[in-house]
């Protein structure tokens, strides 16, 4: 029984009653897991996708990048079209594309058209993260309810961290690797059937224009920004490429600011970043998420290529980081009841750098079981800061502003996670290759850039070699991986202890109370972030 028919208020809510809400609500969750499947998945194909299509690091790096940066640019954008014209049309049009790249993508037989297609299926996953969320007050519109409903939805999120793995793992043991992207199709046709039959439409008719000049500059911004930190360690920071890429970026960003500012429908609210509770609540989420993503990047490649897992084995070993994951969550939860979200995320921002530096401390030779000691340290710190961190963004947010606010959010966590694959695995590049050069010095030219190119260019060198050369290009190669992943790990540390101290330092100790909230929303400019 479908409830499209439902009667809408102005404001978007629907009156959709009995267990039909729990079977939508079913169809939104599943919605959003095909997004979570689908990231975690290609952090396990990596490695199996530089080996196929013979991708360097740099275009394994745009290969997440360009997803990732598609989704942080659309995510605003796609809100606001869903508000005007339609939020559960909007879902339908990202699942219809989302699938349909997924079939593309499982065909392609380059690194660069794969990187085209990653960037089309992040237009389609900005457009089901961000209406699915925004159609589950309109569905749960009393709040005890509409809190369970959003408790579902974050475990459907956080599923497809071990399913992504393990599933991934698997199939690219048993089959072509295409077929990790084909798996999607399935989970997109069940969602777009449940979303048919049981989830209301709902729109805004007082929503404003769409910001379209706004959502071109922060689009082409970001973008610019990644591309030069991605091409700096092939090109240098002398190359015109790189400059105009960060400089560009740089402008388009300032001039989106200033746009904002005097729009007459802005794409977001500047005035929400008065708000200390939601601008450190969001910087926190972000930089954790930073870590999280740079962490899965670099350990991936480390355990298949150079530790020998298949990829099916990979996705089991990283069962502790998911397992010490939501035993922190649940180990937050009485505490920050009790004193406080702040010291809670503090202590898992510090846990979290403590893992990232036992892993930095790997080598070439090192066995699973100082590898499973590091994932436990780390997961355990982002179970306990990430909900914490999501709890004092929509704890700040007044019910005008959750949409937006959240959307905000996730646009900056989602921009943050782009940075890391950019950042982290220029790092790991530049490291890798100034490592390896000594020994690759003496193979002739195609030989010579492969195995400079990445650890999976070098094994498949050696592979040519004889026997005694090639056990010493892999020793070598895999040593030279280990190099730059010991840089990116202790970078990434560094960035979260940074990160940790300056929300000891603004992060308000109090939540605010509902009429602090609605009174910060009338008067954000007399926000003293309630630090008491």
């Amino acid at each position: 029984m479908a409830i499209t028919g439902s009667a809408t208020s102005r404001s978007g809510a629907s009156d959709v009653r009995g267990s039909l809400r729990w079977w939508a609500l079913g169809a939104l969750t599943l919605s959003i897991l095909v997004i979570g499947l689908d990231t975690y998945v290609l952090a396990t194909a990596l490695p199996t996708l530089s080996d196929e299509l013979g991708a360097s690091n740099s275009q394994l790096q745009w290969i997440s990048a360009s997803y990732t940066l598609a989704w942080s640019g659309l995510l605003l954008p796609a809100g606001k079209l869903g508000d005007r014209i339609g939020r559960r049309k909007v879902l339908v049009a990202g699942l219809v594309v989302f699938g349909i790249a997924s079939v593309i993508a499982s065909q392609v037989t380059s690194a660069n058209g794969l990187i085209a297609t990653r960037a089309l299926m992040g237009a389609g996953a900005a457009m089901i993260m961000t209406l699915a969320l925004a159609l589950v007050p309109v569905i749960f519109p009393g709040e005890e309810e509409r809190k369970r409903a959003i408790t579902v939805t974050t475990i459907g999120t956080m599923l497809g961290m071990p399913l992504g793995p393990l599933l991934g793992g698997w199939m690219l043991s048993h089959f072509a690797w295409g077929w990790v992207f084909l798996i999607n199709g399935p989970v997109v046709l069940l969602s777009l059937l449940g979303v048919a039959l049981w989830v209301p439409e709902s729109r805004d008719p007082a929503a404003p224009t769409l910001d379209w000049p706004g959502a071109a500059m922060v689009t082409i911004g970001v973008t610019g920004m990644a591309y030069g930190i991605i091409e700096q360690p092939l090109e240098g920071w002398s190359d015109s490429k790189v400059l105009t890429g960060l400089i560009g970026g740089l402008v388009f960003l300032a001039l989106f600011v200033l746009w904002q500012r005097k729009a007459s429908s802005p794409l977001i609210d500047l005035k929400l970043f008065l708000n200390r509770h939601f601008t450190w609540g969001s910087i926190t989420f972000g930089m954790v998420s930073f870590a999280m993503m740079g962490g899965l990047f670099v350990l991936t490649p480390y355990m298949q290529l150079v530790q020998g897992a298949s990829a099916e084995s990979t996705g089991v070993r990283l069962l502790p980081l998911i397992g010490a994951m939501l035993a922190g969550a649940a180990a937050g939860e009485k505490p920050a009841s009790r004193i406080g979200a702040k010291p809670i995320i503090l202590v898992g921002m510090v846990v979290s750098a403590v893992g990232l530096v036992l892993l930095s401390q790997l080598n070439a030779d090192s066995g699973y079981g100082s590898v499973a000691l590091g994932l436990v340290v780390f997961g355990l710190g982002l179970g306990l800061s990430i909900p914490l961190s999501v709890d004092v963004v929509l704890s700040a947010l007044p019910l005008s502003q959750a949409g937006t606010g959240n959307g905000m959010s996730r646009t900056m966590q989602n921009i943050a996670v782009s940075f890391s694959s950019a950042i982290i695995g220029s790092m790991l590049n530049s490291g890798y290759r100034d490592k390896i050069v000594d020994a690759v010095r003496d193979l002739p030219g195609a030989a010579r850039d492969a195995a400079s190119a990445s650890v999976a260019g070098a094994h498949g060198v050696a592979g040519g070699l004889p026997a005694d050369a090639g056990g010493r290009l892999t020793q070598a190669a895999n040593t030279a991986y280990a190099h730059g992943m010991t840089q990116s790990l202790v970078a990434s540390a560094a960035i979260l202890g940074v990160c940790a101290v300056l929300t000891l330092l603004f992060l308000p100790k109090r939540k605010p109370s509902p009429a602090e909230v609605e009174l910060a929303a009338l008067h954000p400019a007399d926000d003293a972030g309630t630090s008491a």
